[in-house]
């Protein structure tokens, strides 16, 4: 019997599942996902005030596909003898879809033991806890582009927030579409900037900017930079400067081998790879995990095709902002700008207890927003 074996339980990793038990049908193929975690976790909410809830039961998503989950973490690939090591255990495979995702880049620093994040729901959870003993705080948010905005946004009615941002305007990545509105929402909120500097120094209850100044705070955030899985190394293959490993547009790396989501730089176009988001992370595990199956079973591949690029940045109170194109063309502001936003979460939700309803989910990878 054929074994695709799918690493990651993020959204690449479970839409790759719902991708290749939809290409396997009736035939004889077994598929594991490997993931030491039961939940999949919704990692754009969590940001959010209760971060608890931004989590599936990955049982109610594999079980009614017939997709197996190993729980446990891959530490080793081979991808010669087509073989994974996990917990101990070595697990042969026909295809393999890596879909581990990324993680945040820490930094090195004085007192960097002393940050906090929300790259996963434990440290989310961790930040919340830490939060909740306290009537009003201050908190200092280090990094002004996606995550950094909307954390500083949502927390901004609860306390002082200060964002701290190396470059010398917000949202540097978004470029200068959405700026004005964004600016504007951060001066409605109150959210205080201190913009080209970094932070040199963390301690308990302070930071130290490069600056020289000193700020007094209950919390500090760190928002920067994410780098994909470190298992990208155990592959022969090219990687870009995230770390992603290179593919073809069936998503495949080599061999046996496709990856999908925070792992795979795949080109949207001549001028554009995707990006690091769940927007690009659901159609390519989509995609990969179905030829990976497909392949298998001699049929046809797709190549990989995503809809038009869009953004939708919370901003807390002040509403959000919705871009379209790589232009970031705003589109809508304010409370349409939360419907978006809202649309969006319920979006990425995938479906539950429902066999039919997950595996039709995942051939609709080519999908736009109808706003």
């Amino acid at each position: 019997m054929s074994h695709v074996v799918i690493v990651g339980g993020g959204f690449a990793g479970v839409w790759s599942a719902a991708g290749a038990a939809r290409a396997r049908g009736e035939a004889d193929t077994r598929i594991t996902l490997v993931e030491p975690n039961e939940h999949l976790v919704l990692r754009p909410r969590l940001y959010e005030p209760e971060p608890d809830r931004a989590k599936v039961e990955l049982s109610r998503i594999l079980g009614p596909i017939g997709v197996t989950h190993l729980r446990s973490t891959v530490t080793a690939l081979d991808t010669g003898a087509r073989t994974v090591t996990a917990g101990g255990e070595v697990i042969g495979y026909d295809r393999l879809v890596l879909a581990a995702g990324s993680k945040l880049v820490k930094p090195d620093l004085p007192g960097a033991e002393w940050l906090f994040d929300v790259d996963t729901l434990d440290a989310a959870r961790r930040l919340a806890e830490h939060l909740r003993r306290r009537e009003r705080f201050t908190v200092v948010v280090v990094g002004a582009g996606f995550a950094g905005l909307e954390v500083a946004t949502e927390l901004a009615d609860r306390g002082r927030v200060i964002l701290v941002e190396r470059a010398e305007v917000v949202g540097p990545d978004l470029g200068p579409g959405p700026r004005p509105d964004i600016e504007a929402a951060l001066d409605e909120l109150g959210v205080e900037r201190r913009l080209g500097v970094t932070v040199a120094e963390v301690g308990e209850s302070f930071v130290r900017l490069s600056d020289g100044e000193l700020i007094e705070t209950d919390a500090v955030v760190w928002t920067g930079g994410i780098r994909a899985s470190e298992l990208t190394a155990q592959v022969s293959a090219e990687r870009d400067a995230l770390g992603r490993l290179e593919v073809d547009p069936y998503l495949r790396v080599g061999g046996a081998v496709f990856a999908a989501g925070d792992m795979a730089a795949a080109r949207l176009d001549a001028d554009h790879y995707v990006v690091q988001s769940c927007q690009h992370a659901v159609p390519l595990g989509m995609v990969a995990g179905y030829n990976a199956a497909a392949e298998l079973l001699g049929l046809p591949m797709r190549e990989f095709a995503a809809g038009p690029y869009v953004t939708c940045l919370d901003l807390g109170a002040a509403g959000a902002v919705f871009t379209r194109g790589w232009d970031r063309r705003v589109v809508a502001t304010g409370a349409k700008g939360k419907e978006v936003k809202k649309w969006i979460m319920d979006l990425i939700h995938p479906p539950v207890d429902d066999a039919a309803a997950i595996t039709g989910a995942a051939d609709h990878y080519n999908f736009d927003i109808p706003f």
